[in-house]
């Protein structure tokens, strides 16, 4: 049985090692246009076709996004870009607009087309339709359950894939389709600039109904009917395998590195223990996601009505802060790492890494800079230094401390 994808968010080259590192079987982003996620700092050319040879050595695929619901004028470069993807061996391209889906048929009809959430996919009538333009996977839409996936994956072919999101955040509005953004920041959510208007704080009244108010939820600082929770479904992976998902999508282009490390170790440990036969330790892997940025956690629609709530607080809370990178393997009782936030002589820091040094500790003894100068306090963001520890750390492991 072909075991189930994994797929990680990769805003930078950077990210996307630490996410192939950290157990993710591909990564998505996007080039420098036509993407939705223009504020991310995305690929150049030269950073896509290292990107996609690390992880092709890997075993590993590499999908771009190229999802705007395009204008007219947005089609002026498109082909060439398209076919740079083609000669980059991208392993698919991820669309949203039927005029950009005729183009890649036309000039380059050997690339995989992945069709985005952003199409709102709900029925196999339409996977089906989109099947017979070639296209190999549908990215559904995030307002289905599990029990709908289930009859759509069995009526389609079976030549057809399909990817949900499991983690991260939400928009509001109908599978990403939102206005609030253009028409009150002057940003086109759906070409790839939403500020995300709809985290902001919002009074909702109706003139002619004086008195009757719409019963929402409310901290000291506003209300945030249009804010929704983040997506978490470490709990229903069993579920969604056995639903015919064939590969898991974690949401963050946007995110730092160590959203990635600690999202990834996360289903990547649930997902093979899944495979495994293995009990899951659903506990650990819960605390484990609380330890990164994030909102108050739901299950959106995929268990029916009882938790698409919105009323949540558009701050979002993290338990733990990275603290360091590990740069290289530790040897000689020291290990070569990168600070990232302070810490200092005597703190206490837990490891995150995919091997078996996960959430062992260090009590911080002995600090060096690269002068072999002792640092009893580790302040200098990017600084690089050297931390006693018996641990056998590898490159890629992080160290974190927990926030007071």
């Amino acid at each position: 049985m072909k075991r189930t994808e994994l797929l990680a968010p990769a805003g930078t080259l950077s990210k996307a090692k630490i996410a192939f590192y950290y157990g993710a079987d591909a990564i998505y982003f996007a080039g420098k246009k036509f993407g939705l996620r223009a504020f991310a700092q995305n690929f150049d050319d030269n950073e896509m076709s290292e990107a996609i040879e690390y992880a092709h050595k890997l075993g590993k695929k590499v999908y771009i996004t190229v999802n705007i619901l395009a204008h007219e004028d947005d089609f002026n470069g498109l082909p060439e870009y398209i076919l740079k993807l083609q000669e980059l061996k991208a392993d698919a391209i991820i669309v949203s607009d039927l005029g950009i889906i005729s183009m890649i048929r036309e000039i380059a009809p050997q690339m995989e087309i992945h069709v985005s959430t952003q199409a709102n996919i709900l029925n196999s009538h339409a996977i089906n339709f989109l099947a017979k333009l070639g296209v190999k996977r549908i990215i559904l839409a995030r307002e289905l359950s599990i029990e709908e996936i289930k009859k759509i994956r069995r009526n389609i072919s079976d030549d057809v894939s399909l990817e949900c999101f499991v983690h991260g955040a939400m928009c509001i509005s109908y599978s990403g389709r939102c206005l609030l953004s253009n028409y009150m920041a002057n940003r086109d959510s759906n070409r790839g600039e939403c500020v995300q208007t709809c985290r902001w704080e919002y009074a909702i009244s109706e003139k002619n109904r004086q008195g009757e108010y719409f019963p929402i939820e409310e901290d000291q600082r506003g209300t945030y009917i249009l804010n929704s929770k983040d997506m978490c479904m470490i709990e229903h992976i069993e579920e969604l395998i056995n639903a015919g998902v064939a590969s898991l999508k974690i949401e963050g282009r946007m995110k730092s590195e160590y959203y990635v490390a600690t999202v990834v170790n996360a289903y990547r440990r649930a997902i093979d223990s899944f495979y495994n036969k293995e009990e899951i330790d659903l506990e650990k892997l819960k605390a484990e996601l609380e330890k990164a940025s994030h909102r108050k956690y739901t299950t959106g629609f995929y268990l029916g009505a009882k938790d698409k709530e919105n009323f949540e607080s558009s701050m979002p809370k993290q338990t733990y802060k990275f603290v360091a990178l590990v740069l290289e393997e530790a040897k000689n009782g020291f290990v070569k790492i990168e600070q990232r936030n302070s810490f200092k002589v005597g703190d206490v820091l837990e490891v995150l890494s995919p091997g078996n040094n996960f959430n062992k500790t260090i009590q911080v003894e002995l600090i060096k800079d690269e002068f072999e100068n002792e640092v009893t306090n580790a302040k200098l963001v990017q600084q690089t230094l050297f931390l006693k520890t018996n641990l056998i750390l590898k490159a890629g492991d992080i160290l974190r401390m927990k926030l007071s």
